[in-house]
């Protein structure tokens, strides 16, 4: 079973302090390049950035990129894998906890990939929602509920695409796709299987 904790600042500076594999530069997952090649790239925010892998894919296909996380030690590996992949100047990064920041501004897309926010997912959804600019676009990627790594994260840390897809309803929102995977990815303990939700959603006005 998952071990209970608050995913607060504390825990995500320990998570991410203690790195990634050695010379396993951080990619993205794969739903980010299918679910946003229609997009004409603009102003995008990669809201719980982590170390930077979906943020600089973006920059490098031509995304003005806010990264925005609440851990200093991952925002010090995504600073320096953008610099590596020479897109420093498309990037930029903000310390901060996504729950309490209030930024002026709003991004024509707003990208979460497997956030595991200190409240529930839904009220966390309904935020990010916020800062999406009218015509822009909402992605969620996440951790399907009853998967088979399921017992590896807190109930609060996993979604369905009827969960998440009921909170973007018209007129305001289309949700433009909706679907769950399953997924075979290398870790440093071995290969394990990941059941994703993938939601896109597109703000009409």
């Amino acid at each position: 079973m998952a071990a209970e904790h608050s995913f607060d600042r504390t825990y995500w500076e320990r998570h991410w302090s203690r790195g990634g594999p050695a010379g396993r530069p951080p990619r993205p997952h794969p739903y980010l390049a299918a679910e946003t090649a229609h997009l004409e790239p603009g102003r995008a925010l990669d809201a719980g950035c982590g170390v930077g892998a979906e943020a600089v894919w973006l920059a490098e296909h031509g995304w003005a990129v806010t990264g925005a996380d609440i851990s200093a030690s991952a925002l010090t590996a995504a600073l320096a894998h953008g610099r590596r992949n020479g897109v420093e100047d498309r990037l930029e990064w903000v310390e901060t906890d996504l729950l309490t920041w209030e930024p002026a501004r709003t991004w024509d897309l707003v990208v979460t990939s497997y956030t595991h926010p200190a409240k529930s997912q839904e009220d966390f959804y309904r935020r990010l929602a916020t800062w999406v600019a009218p015509g822009g676009t909402l992605l969620v990627v996440t951790h399907r509920e009853g998967g088979p790594a399921a017992h590896e994260h807190p109930p609060a840390a996993t979604s369905t695409r009827y969960g998440i897809g009921e909170l973007f309803t018209a007129p305001l929102w289309r949700v433009r796709s909706a679907r769950e995977h399953i997924r075979t990815v290398a870790t440093g303990a071995g290969e394990r299987q990941l059941a994703d939700v993938i939601v896109r959603a597109h703000r009409t006005a």
